[in-house]
C-alpha cells in the first residue's frame, strides 16, 4: 500500500513540472498546430506540377486530334464532290450517247434507203418533158406517179431527221460536199459549185452523204 501511494505522488510531481512549463508546452503545441494546419507545401508538390503538365499534354494531343480530324473532313469533302462532279459528267455522257444513239442508230437504213431515193430520181430524169403529153396517158401516169413517191420518200425522209443537199450555186464546203472536178465558168464566182452531179443528204444537221458537185475555178 505504501509503494501505491509513492508511485501516485511521484506521477503528480512529474506531472506538476509539466504544467509548471508553460513556455515549452506552448511551443511544442504551436508547431504541432502549425504542422497540422498548413501540410506540406502546395506550391513545391511536385505531384502538383506532374498533374499540370498532364493536363497540358492531354490538351495538345486533343487539339492535335481535332486539327487531323477537320483535315480528314476536308479530304472526304473534296473527294465526295469531285465524285457527284464525276457522276454528273457521266450521266451526261451517257444521256448525250443514248440522245445520239436514237437520233443516228438508223443512219445505216437511211443510207439505204438514200440508194432508192436516187434510183426514182434518175427515173423521172430520164423521163422527156415533151413526151408527157395526154398522146402518151401511160408515160404520162408513170412519171407522176414518180413524181408522187419521190415526193412521199423525202416527207419520210424529213420525219426523220433526213435532209436533201442539192448546193448548185453555193459555196465549197468540205464537210458537206465532194468536189469531183473544177471547171472554169465565166460569170460565176471561183469557189462555188457549177454542177451537181449527186445529191447529198444530212441527217440530223450531220452530213451523211455529201454532194458529188464540180467547183468553179478562176479563168486562166
Amino acid at each position: 500500500m505504501a509503494a501505491v501511494v509513492w508511485g501516485s505522488q511521484r506521477l503528480a510531481g512529474r506531472a506538476a513540472r509539466f504544467f509548471l512549463l508553460p513556455g515549452r508546452t506552448s511551443r511544442m503545441l504551436c508547431t504541432v498546430t502549425k504542422e497540422k494546419s498548413t501540410g506540406p507545401n502546395m506550391e513545391e508538390d511536385p505531384s502538383h506540377h506532374h498533374s499540370e503538365q498532364k493536363s497540358d499534354s492531354a490538351a495538345k494531343l486533343l487539339t492535335e486530334e481535332k486539327t487531323k480530324l477537320e483535315d480528314q473532313l476536308k479530304e472526304i469533302t473534296d473527294k465526295y464532290k469531285r465524285a457527284l462532279a464525276d457522276a454528273e459528267n457521266l450521266r451526261q455522257r451517257t444521256q448525250k450517247l443514248v440522245e445520239e444513239a436514237k437520233l443516228y442508230g438508223i443512219q445505216s437504213f437511211c443510207k439505204d434507203l438514200l440508194e432508192v431515193a436516187d434510183v426514182l430520181e434518175k427515173a423521172m430524169e430520164s423521163v422527156p418533158k415533151e413526151e408527157l403529153k395526154d398522146k402518151n396517158p401511160h408515160l404520162k401516169s408513170l412519171y407522176e406517179g414518180l413524181a408522187m413517191t419521190e415526193v412521199q420518200i423525202q416527207k419520210v425522209f424529213g420525219k426523220h431527221g433526213l435532209a436533201k443537199l442539192n448546193p448548185l450555186g453555193a459555196k465549197f464546203d468540205p464537210y458537206e460536199h465532194e468536189a469531183l472536178f473544177h471547171v472554169p465558168v465565166e460569170g460565176k464566182e471561183p469557189g462555188t459549185i457549177a454542177l451537181v452531179s449527186k445529191v447529198g443528204y444530212k441527217l440530223h444537221g450531220r452530213t451523211l452523204r455529201p454532194a458529188l458537185v464540180g467547183v468553179v475555178k478562176e479563168l486562166s
